[in-house]
């Protein structure tokens, strides 16, 4: 009897043994079958003609997030899963960085401007100082360039400029001039600063009278029209 007790033990330890190693197992392969569905889902992503992506983005970039938060959890003590699953990362913000740039690209590009607005793209590119006149990515290392571009945008277009496009003009020349303030505290070169001044002292006579001149050919053109 007391063998058969010991024997019924043992039997019932191993079956234990055994059905805890059957689950550990399949724990196992459900994680690794959450990474490789990850990374299965990333490649089909890439995949995807660009329109229909671009189209169908909001749910693409969901069902990633369900899909890269299962496997994390699943990849949290494998290492060799964390690297499999960092590639795919990559490839996936890639993408969706391309695919949001253009969205907003088109968007922009949709959104009538305003007259001030294309001011400021004529000087510093589409969009990239907006009606809160933000100069701060502007720093030591663009400024001159910044600086140069404004004076060479002036020169090119200052023919085409309104009396209010004028205007815009002093308010964007004027906020540039304070953030060079900024960064002349930040490390901006003598040079550099030398340059500037150079651009400054070219810029503010020429400024002054087209200003004028727009004005008053602005005047005389009102008269015309009333007469």
């Amino acid at each position: 009897m007391k063998k058969n007790l010991f024997t019924l033990g043992i039997l019932g330890t191993l079956t234990a043994v055994l059905s805890f190693t059957s689950c550990k197992d399949e724990k196992a392969e459900q994680a690794e079958k959450s990474v490789n569905n990850y990374v299965v889902y990333v490649d089909s992503v890439g995949n995807v003609a660009a329109d229909d992506a671009k189209a169908n983005w909001t749910a693409i970039d969901a069902e990633y997030q369900a899909r890269v938060s299962a496997a994390e959890a699943s990849a949290a003590d494998n290492e060799a899963w964390r690297e499999k699953m960092a590639a795919s990362k990559a490839k996936y913000e890639a993408l969706k960085a391309k695919y949001e740039a253009e969205a907003a690209a088109a968007a922009a590009e949709a959104k009538p401007k305003t007259p001030n607005q294309k001011v400021r793209d004529i000087f510093f590119g589409a969009d990239k100082v907006g009606e809160d006149m933000d100069f701060s990515w502007v720093n030591k290392d663009n400024i001159l360039q910044t600086y140069q571009n404004f004076l060479d945008s002036y020169e090119k277009h200052k023919g085409e400029f309104s009396r209010e496009d004028y205007d815009e003009v002093k308010l964007l020349y004027e906020a540039l001039d304070a953030r060079k303030n900024t960064v002349e505290k930040e490390g901006l070169s003598s040079e550099d600063n030398n340059k500037i001044a150079s651009i400054k002292f070219r810029f503010a006579p020429m400024f002054k009278v087209n200003r004028i001149g727009a004005k008053a050919r602005e005047n005389t053109e009102a008269k015309e029209e009333a007469k």
